[in-house]
């Protein structure tokens, strides 16, 4: 194999997603997948050169190999060859070995099939056609008055202590896939976020743009569960986290394609370090009913977009999705890609945590477990237009409680495994030990898989309580023997000057981490905890700054 020019990572990033300068409107779009990746391979390419810092270091947390044969892009050579034939290129996969080409005319696919070897198969995945009742699967409906609290969805899964504990989400990148984001950019509940920059990238897949506040509010009220702050009004589950705003979803239409757009999507997260996917998104019929699946598809191995997301999933990212709205139509069951063995389906309770009666069912088709968890997703509170907050239901809300809830509990101990989250979240569920195909295992406690997660990956000390470094740079943790359940913490100088107070009323697991004499300077001073355990005193020794 020849050696392989090294590309610089950016342009690997939008490399896949071209936009033709040719006029006219492209009706038919055909998937194209390939025998293998052409003279590129692994040795020819750097991991700087496929993926961003953030991607490479989750990888190495995870004990990924960087990079693998997945990472490698489509080889050129070959989409030159498919374009020489008046296919022009919307976007490529790079997990899949597949590209996606479209066209104003149709084009027998058989042609390519006969004519270029490396090709080994190619599926019409949108074509002209009516228009079904499916174009509308996004809209929702919405209800001014909700008979729970406007924060239930947060207290459902014990989450309000963590964001008393201060932990909010922060430094965790979460990506929102979705049909459109129009007003997220001027909602009263998403100002915070839009002031400190959260918003990282914003791509739409479906017209290969840059824009995505506009087309649908579902990726708004979705964005708002997570991000929105209002106090009093709306309680966010992950406010201060950061995002990538992705558009996969063509609302006007239904069609395999859209499966195209997300696994673009996916990868574009990935390669940009995405620690979280959060997708309220699910296919299973189409506009064409020929392009259906079957409930037999759905056995986590199946659909493209499930064997995608699954991809998604060995790359250390943690794959969340909406476990579907069908349990109380003709469909029943959960959609792709929650059926993934990997994918974190999420079905919907009430604010009394009673399954609602539209959370689709599992198991899925091979008979494991789905949904995986359930959070609420009934009366939930929303944000899509400037000022105005109402409420709706659907697992496309349940689904970005967990997920954002999940991405406070990675900051709070970003040394653990995804493996050991999920296994966190399902031991602190409440039907652990009896799963089922509604709820599956349940409503987690995130306070429980905080403490469980913080028993593996804390040293827990024989005495009270530990601070270290000590003599430290500014940064400290103190680790308790005990989860001390509440903490008023005071630093005094060594004249006995109070010069740092924080109470935390209600304190989630064991660990505290402080960052009070960052700015301090050298010197010694005296650290006072007072925790429902006991009452702690620390002399500590204060670096150079």
């Amino acid at each position: 194999m020849k050696k392989v020019k090294s590309i610089p990572f950016l342009f690997l990033l939008f490399s896949g997603f071209i936009v033709s300068g040719q006029s006219g409107t492209f009706n038919y779009f055909y998937r194209v997948y390939f025998r293998d990746k052409g003279d590129y391979n692994s040795a020819g390419f750097l991991p700087s050169d496929l993926l961003s810092e953030r991607a490479i270091l989750r990888r190495e947390k995870e004990g990924i190999i960087v990079p693998d044969f997945r990472d490698l892009p489509v080889f050129n050579e070959y989409i030159d060859q498919v374009t020489s034939l008046g296919y022009n290129l919307h976007c490529t996969s790079k997990w899949m070995n597949t590209a996606l080409f479209k066209t104003m005319q149709p084009i027998d696919p058989a042609t390519l099939l006969q004519g270029l070897p490396f090709v080994t198969d190619v599926k019409t995945v949108k074509a002209p056609g009516e228009k079904s009742l499916l174009m509308n699967k996004l809209d929702y409906s919405t209800d001014q008055a909700g008979l729970a609290p406007f924060d239930r969805p947060v207290t459902m899964v014990n989450g309000r202590v963590l964001h008393n504990s201060a932990f909010d989400g922060k430094g965790i990148l979460i990506a929102v896939l979705d049909g459109g984001f129009a007003f997220a950019d001027i909602i009263s509940s998403l100002n915070a976020l839009h002031l400190r920059k959260g918003v990282i990238k914003t791509f739409d897949f479906v017209n290969n743009s840059g824009y995505v506040y506009d087309y649908h509010t579902h990726g708004t009220a979705v964005l708002s569960i997570i991000a929105g702050k209002i106090d009093g009004i709306i309680a966010g589950t992950a406010p201060g986290a950061d995002f990538l705003l992705l558009r996969t979803e063509d609302t006007g239409s239904e069609f395999p394609v859209e499966e195209d757009f997300w696994v673009a999507a996916a990868e574009y997260a990935d390669s940009a370090g995405a620690d979280i996917i959060s997708s309220s998104l699910g296919y299973f019929i189409f506009d064409d009913p020929g392009l259906n699946y079957k409930f037999t598809d759905l056995d986590g191995n199946s659909t493209f977009i499930t064997r995608a997301a699954d991809i998604a999933a060995s790359k250390g990212i943690l794959v969340f999705n909406s476990a579907g709205n069908e349990r109380n139509k003709d469909w029943v069951r959960i959609v792709a890609p929650s059926d993934g063995d990997s994918v974190i389906a999420v079905g919907a309770v009430d604010g009394d945590g009673i399954i609602s009666v539209f959370s689709s069912a599992g198991p899925s088709s091979d008979g494991r477990i789905k949904p995986d968890f359930s959070t609420m997703g009934v009366s939930v509170t929303i944000q899509t237009s400037a000022f105005a907050v109402t409420r709706s239901d659907g697992t496309s809300f349940s689904c970005p409680v967990l997920s954002g809830m999940t991405a406070c509990l990675m900051q709070a101990v970003p040394d653990a495994a995804n493996s050991r989250i999920i296994d966190a979240l399902r031991s602190s569920s409440d039907r652990f030990n009896n799963p089922d195909s509604l709820y599956g295992y349940g409503i987690p406690d995130m306070a429980l898989a905080l403490t469980k997660l913080q028993d593996l990956y804390i040293h827990i000390p024989d005495n009270e309580s530990v601070v270290s470094p000590n003599p430290t740079p500014g940064e400290i943790d103190v680790v308790f023997k005990e989860p001390p359940g509440q903490i008023l913490v005071e630093i005094f100088s060594s004249s006995g000057v109070l010069i740092f107070r924080k109470d935390f009323t209600e304190y989630a697991g064991r660990r505290l981490r402080l960052s009070a004499l960052s700015m301090a300077a050298r010197g010694i001073y005296f650290m006072r905890l007072r925790t429902g355990t006991g009452i702690y005193l620390h002399k500590i020794i204060k670096l150079t700054r």
